[in-house]
């Protein structure tokens, strides 16, 4: 699949915000890109997209931020900081990852080998003033996930 092109922060939010009305339980969501890339720009519409309205920030110093929008709990993790993988273990992380709630992560490079593939990777880069977002399935449900996102239009000016 191309990458999706948004010109701003609002464009980024919108295609996070659509993409999270096909989420569900046990979903996962990993967020690459270099530092101050947007992945929580991405993560703010994607929160949105499930009904939370309160502040998003970034959990760097927590590694972990909870966010109870609707039936279906959102894990908001930002690895930059994690040392070791072996902070993921004392964190709990794999109780968040019990198929309840959805598990966006990112940095999910940071941990190494504990976290299982997700369903969708998206990556961000810069591209001028905008970003080049390249959605990419990781399983078959991140496939069929993906596939009734685009179908329905996601994409900047979509929301």
């Amino acid at each position: 699949m191309n990458p999706i092109t948004t010109r701003s922060a609002a464009d980024t939010e919108a295609l996070g915000e659509s993409l999270a009305a096909h989420a569900g339980p046990g979903m996962s969501l990993f967020l690459s890109g270099e530092l101050g890339a947007g992945k929580t720009t991405f993560v703010r519409g994607f929160l949105r997209g499930v009904g939370w309205r309160g502040k998003v920030g970034s959990p760097t110093f927590t590694l972990i931020e909870p966010y109870e929008a609707g039936p279906v709990p959102v894990y908001h993790f930002d690895l930059y900081r994690l040392r070791t993988p072996d902070e993921l273990e004392a964190i709990g992380f794999r109780d968040y990852f019990d198929g309840r709630g959805i598990c966006v992560v990112e940095w999910p490079e940071r941990a190494g080998t504990l976290l299982e593939a997700p369903d969708i990777l998206v990556e961000i880069r810069t591209q001028g003033s905008g970003r080049a977002i390249a959605l990419q399935p990781r399983t078959e449900i991140g496939t069929r996930w993906l596939e009734q996102a685009l179908k329905e239009g996601a994409g900047p000016g979509s929301g």
